[in-house]
C-alpha cells in the first residue's frame, strides 16, 4: 500500500529531514557534505518540503538536565461537547502545554505538560479543572522516559 506523503519524498529528501531532525542549525554546507550533493540543491529541496508544508518550523530541543529538572505530565480531559473549542483556544494559551491532542475513548482531550515545579503544575491542573465546561481530569506525572525517539 503507499503512502502519499512518503510517495512523495525520495530518499535525499527523507536524509535531509533526518538531519534536520537530529540538529536544525546544520549548516547548509555540512548538510551537502553529509547528503553527497550541492549546497544550491540542499537550499532548493529545504524550499521546496517547506513550501509543500513537510517541514513546517524549526524548533529548540532543550538538553536533558533542563528536562530533568522539570516536571512533566500527563492529563486527560473529559470536557462537554459545547465548550470543546473554547477548552482548547484557552489551552493553547499555555506555554506549559506541550502538546494538545483529541483522543478516542475515556477522555476528549489529553495535553502534555511540562513545569518547572510541582507548585505550577497543581496551579496548572487547578487552572484547567476550573475551565467551564472540563467536567473531570485525570493526571499522570512521568516518573521515567524508558524510550524517546523526540519525535
Amino acid at each position: 500500500m503507499t503512502h502519499p506523503l512518503r510517495d512523495q519524498l525520495d530518499d535525499i529528501d527523507r536524509r535531509l529531514v533526518g538531519l534536520l531532525q537530529e540538529n536544525a542549525r546544520e549548516t547548509v554546507a555540512n548538510l551537502a557534505r553529509k547528503l553527497g550533493i550541492a549546497r544550491t540543491t540542499v537550499v532548493s529541496r529545504i524550499t521546496r518540503l517547506e513550501k509543500k508544508k513537510f517541514i513546517v518550523g524549526y524548533s529548540v530541543r532543550l538538553g536533558q538536565s533542563v528536562l530533568d529538572a522539570s516536571i512533566h505530565a500527563y492529563v486527560g480531559m473529559a470536557i462537554e461537547p459545547k465548550y470543546v473549542r473554547e477548552v482548547e483556544r484557552r489551552l493553547a494559551k499555555l506555554i506549559e502545554i506541550r502538546l494538545l491532542c483529541a483522543v478516542s475513548g475515556e477522555f476528549d482531550t489529553v495535553a502534555w505538560i511540562r513545569t518547572d515545579s510541582p507548585d505550577r503544575l497543581n496551579e496548572l491542573l487547578e487552572d484547567i479543572g476550573a475551565m467551564e465546561g472540563v467536567t473531570r481530569t485525570t493526571t499522570s506525572v512521568i516518573l521515567a522516559r524508558k524510550v524517546d525517539r523526540g519525535d
